[in-house]
């Protein structure tokens, strides 16, 4: 979402900011993901014994796999204001895993602003509610409350 300043964005809670492009969840993200984690789980990483073993019929995406695309999920969206010089992830409050992602399957991120509160001179909570949608299916694969810590520049002179 393009536009958005400090000063609007008190207006815009309860509204959606926006939705993501599809990020595709094939394979080598999951293998990518088990090796930087070392979380190998054969419902992961074992092709074959998935297709054959796992409920899904395929190998799976890690929860936390799926968790850690909000982030650029939320950059193609744009949901920070203009003049932002820094954004801290403040945590989460509400996370669930509703449906799990097959490798290969693509994910999109629709945002919803919750609350943006002044929590300093120029530092703002922002908690967004995130749905991670899987294309072709009903149910999303994750549901997340994000708060991220943002920080205003200084304002800018006009005219200089």
């Amino acid at each position: 979402m393009s536009g958005l300043t400090f000063e609007s964005m008190p207006g815009l809670v309860g509204k959606e900011l926006g939705v993501s492009s599809w990020i595709t969840v094939d394979q080598g993200m999951i293998n990518a993901f088990a090796d930087t984690t070392g979380d190998r789980q054969w419902i992961h990483v074992d092709v074959e014994k998935a297709r054959k073993m796992s409920p899904f019929g395929a190998p799976i995406a890690h929860g936390y796999l799926t968790l850690s695309l909000i982030a650029p999920m939320s950059y193609d969206i744009g949901a920070v204001p203009e003049g932002t010089v820094a954004a801290f992830n403040y945590g989460l409050d509400k996370v669930r895993f509703l449906t799990p992602v097959k490798a290969g399957q693509k994910v999109r991120m629709r945002t919803s602003l919750v609350s943006f509160e002044p929590k300093g001179p120029g530092q703002f909570l922002m908690k967004c509610s995130n749905t991670i949608e899987i294309e072709g299916e009903d149910k999303p694969a994750a549901i997340a409350e994000t708060l991220a810590m943002l920080v205003a520049g200084p304002p800018s002179k006009k005219g200089s």
